[in-house]
């Protein structure tokens, strides 16, 4: 298997606790950096602004997706005016529904070709990657956040339809896709074999990461250690 280094993807850190980012921004893997308002909220942020401005002062030279967290096109749309105006390197979250199922290919048109940089979320279908990428095209630099991960949840097969993504994305030149939420380290090497350009990793699967390629001999004996040793830390007796 190829070493990690060797991939074409691009690894982007995904969360929300302060300390992690920082600890990523240190490693050269990392190309950039996601968040989403369940993520803040699990890390205890509370002041969405000062938050994001902290991890934009952190990380000026890698893209940072920051996500609204509105309901109504018109308050989503003003707050990814605000957001853009943080810094040149951010990409705004847009989700591609709101909660009503109202599309939100209207919205995104009009932000891409604005000038803001624009990363639609919580896309699940083939459909929904070819409507947001008919109206990503020829506006600013764009990604499409396919959520991989969930549609594994559900016990189909992601790669084939992230695979038909890449070939639809492959003549629109401004718009780059990322297999999101994956759930193993196995699906970085999935997502760069069908030429996706970006993969999410959280801080759990990122520690993971020097697991990459390890003897399973080794990685046997390592498994029946920790369980011999848990077994005598919990002093089971029979």
């Amino acid at each position: 298997m190829k070493a990690i280094s060797e991939l074409a993807i691009k690894l982007f850190a995904d969360g929300a606790d302060k300390a992690q980012i920082e600890r990523a921004r240190a490693n050269p893997l990392i190309r950039g950096f996601t968040t989403n308002p369940t993520l803040m909220r699990a890390a205890g942020v509370t002041d969405y602004e000062r938050f994001a401005r902290e991890i934009l002062a952190l990380v000026p030279d890698r893209p940072v997706s920051l996500e609204v967290f509105a309901d109504e096109f018109g308050e989503m749309e003003r707050q990814a005016c605000k957001i853009a105006e943080w810094a040149a390197n951010v990409y705004v979250k847009i989700p591609v529904t709101n909660t009503r199922r109202e599309s939100s290919i209207d919205l995104i048109h009009r932000l891409a070709h604005s000038g803001i940089k624009v990363n639609v979320t919580a896309v699940l279908t083939l459909e929904q990657v070819r409507c947001v990428a008919d109206a990503l095209g020829g506006g600013a630099a764009a990604l499409i956040s396919v959520f991989a991960g969930r549609i594994a949840d559900t016990g189909r097969d992601p790669v084939p339809l992230m695979a038909a993504a890449v070939e639809l994305l492959r003549p629109i030149s401004n718009v780059e896709l990322i297999w999101a939420s994956p759930r193993e380290v196995l699906n970085i090497w999935q997502a760069d074999a069908i030429g996706c350009h970006i993969i999410t990793l959280t801080s759990g699967l990122l520690s993971k990461l020097e697991l990459a390629g390890k003897d399973l001999s080794d990685y046997s004996l390592d498994t029946v250690r920790m369980f011999y040793n848990d077994a005598l830390a919990s002093r089971y007796r029979l």
